[in-house]
């Protein structure tokens, strides 16, 4: 039996087959992109080592962007949770997709206008069609004729609030609330202003999902249940027409 391998197709037609660049000498495509990526480097301040690193800044700037940025604590209105100085990665697609804040969601907006001009974060305690009441006989907040027990996030030794409300939260809006009650100016402080302290849903940049620095306190941020028994305002039973 012939075990010798004959000769293929491709065996026949190599001999005619065009020359390749085997000597490492690069062709004029390849001398093309080299002269450019030269000229570019010359061009950029810090030459390479900047045309390296622009891929990554660019991603990370379309990151902060669209997707996710850090915001750092600025007061001790959010304590025990928050303290000053941490820093929390806000989600900026977490509201993206229809779904709208929710009681207990802790939130960075824009105060322009309505705090002041700066990005704020606090708690939502209310959200549009709500009846927001302070306080009941045992000193709890009440939404829709339901009391909220906030004493696992509230700051220890304060009482929900100083200052009585009753007020509907306009259809589109916000009120919120500091955990550390005797240390936040939030929606209580601006009731008689335009607007009654109430933050338009469009300004919420997006939701706190997580401490991320320092590394010994990173955790999730995870909504309360405390709201989870509160109905949804078209069920709130007779009297809790409340006002504005």
């Amino acid at each position: 039996m012939d075990t010798e391998a004959q000769p293929t197709e491709r065996d026949r037609s190599s001999p005619t087959a065009g020359p390749e660049n085997t000597s490492g000498t690069p062709g004029p495509e390849e001398r093309s992109r080299s002269a450019l990526v030269r000229r570019i480097t010359h061009w950029l301040p810090g030459g390479r080592i900047t045309l390296t690193l622009l891929p990554c800044l660019l991603f990370l700037l379309a990151v902060n962007t669209f997707v996710a940025r850090p915001f750092e604590i600025p007061s001790g209105s959010m304590e025990p949770g928050l303290r000053v100085g941490d820093r929390v990665l806000v989600n900026k697609l977490a509201y993206g997709f229809g779904e709208g804040p929710g009681r207990g969601d802790v939130i960075v907006f824009d105060g322009t206008g309505y705090f002041g001009e700066a990005d704020y974060i606090k708690r939502v305690v209310g959200v549009g069609g709500d009846h927001v009441v302070c306080c009941d006989g045992e000193g709890r907040v009440r939404v829709n004729g339901r009391s909220v027990d906030e004493s696992r996030f509230v700051f220890p030794g304060d009482s929900p609030s100083t200052v009585p409300f009753d007020v509907v939260v306009p259809g589109g809006r916000l009120f919120v609330l500091g955990d550390h009650r005797g240390n936040s100016s939030d929606s209580r402080d601006r009731l008689g202003s335009p607007g009654g302290g109430m933050i338009p849903v469009d300004r919420v940049i997006g939701r706190a999902g997580a401490i991320v620095w320092p590394l010994a306190r990173a955790t999730r941020l995870q909504r309360p249940d405390a709201y989870d028994r509160v109905p949804a305002r078209d069920a709130a039973g007779p009297g809790e027409g409340g006002h504005g």
